[in-house]
């Protein structure tokens, strides 16, 4: 198969599974429970008002014809105006991309370098005291809930030791000068980022010191050995080059996942990104804010597992082109 043959089926497969996710997105938030107009307006306001809003937001319209403009508004990138915020659905998310991206940013980076440099130390020291120690502390994060180990960051980094801010994004009021709101900023990052980076290094820690594991074993590597190559050389040149493989998949996925934020750690640190705006959507009953946020999410991750399938035919070096 040829290389342009396999990225226009790549594609045409990406737009099939994106018209699935879009529909799959509308549908989900109509079975619901609730209504978004009587979460807003609650007791206080009469029939008449509730229906106001329902014809203003256009949920007094017949679902299919509801479904149809959905479609258009997606693909034309008009998200149309929450529903809590009265405001465009696109300045909604930008107001808090920002802050999502430098959390999500930091702790993927941290994750990833992490995971891998613990998986090289452990996969170099098979069946040792240390590596038997790195894969149950490994674990031990893995299987760790985001929020209770934030809350208990929170305890006892924030409260026993006030070392670092308990919740938000920066210090109120902000800090005028740019370099102090720069700090601030930073300061308020930590204890959300490294949340963050514990519980989810472990999978690129085992993924690394498996793949590792299983390489060393190969026959080429033996025969590397057998003719005195160094054993650095052999780890970084020759086993390193065929272990990231299964990793390019998950980076690719992890850049995927950057722009929804962290829903539950956002949540716990009061973090003022995306992924608190979905918590609070879900419970406003903000379709259009959940739409977009879907919508977007799927692109993103489609095109990520589009570019991974390209760079495994570039590095895994089985693979070829015609």
């Amino acid at each position: 198969m040829g290389f342009r043959e396999f990225v226009v089926r790549r594609t045409i497969n990406s737009f099939i599974l994106v018209i699935a996710v879009v529909i799959f997105c509308f549908f989900v938030f109509r079975l619901m429970p609730g209504d978004a107009s009587s979460i807003l307006i609650g007791d206080y306001f009469d029939p008449l008002r509730a229906e106001q809003l329902r014809m203003l937001w256009g949920l007094d319209q017949p679902l299919f014809v509801q479904f149809i403009q959905y479609i258009i508004n997606m693909f034309t990138f008009n998200y149309g105006y929450s529903f809590v915020e009265s405001r465009p659905v696109i300045e909604t998310i930008a107001a808090r991309l920002p802050n999502t991206l430098l959390l999500t940013g930091t702790a993927a980076a941290i994750t990833i370098i992490l995971g891998i440099v613990a998986g090289i130390a452990a996969a170099t020291r098979r069946g040792s005291t240390a590596d038997k120690g790195m894969v149950t502390t490994t674990l031990a994060f893995y299987s760790t809930p985001s929020f209770w180990l934030g809350m208990i960051f929170i305890l006892l980094f924030a409260t026993y030791l006030p070392l670092f801010p308990k919740r938000g994004t920066v210090h109120s009021p902000a800090p005028e000068d740019p370099l102090l709101f720069a700090l601030s900023v930073a300061h308020h990052l930590m204890l959300p980022a490294f949340t963050l980076a514990l519980v989810s290094f472990g999978a690129y820690m085992l993924v690394t010191r498996n793949t590792l594991v299983e390489v060393m074993s190969e026959d080429y590597i033996l025969t590397a050995r057998a003719k005195g190559v160094n054993e650095n050389a052999i780890l970084y040149k020759h086993a390193m080059r065929n272990a990231i493989l299964p990793l390019v998949s998950m980076i690719a996925l992890t850049f995927g996942f950057l722009i929804t934020g962290a829903t539950l750690t956002e949540t716990v640190f009061d973090w003022y990104g995306v992924g608190r705006l979905i918590f609070d959507s879900i419970q406003a009953r903000d379709y259009p804010v959940l739409q977009a946020i879907f919508f977007i999410l799927a692109i993103a991750v489609i095109i990520a597992n589009f570019i991974a399938d390209l760079l495994y035919g570039y590095l895994d070096p089985r693979v070829r082109f015609d």
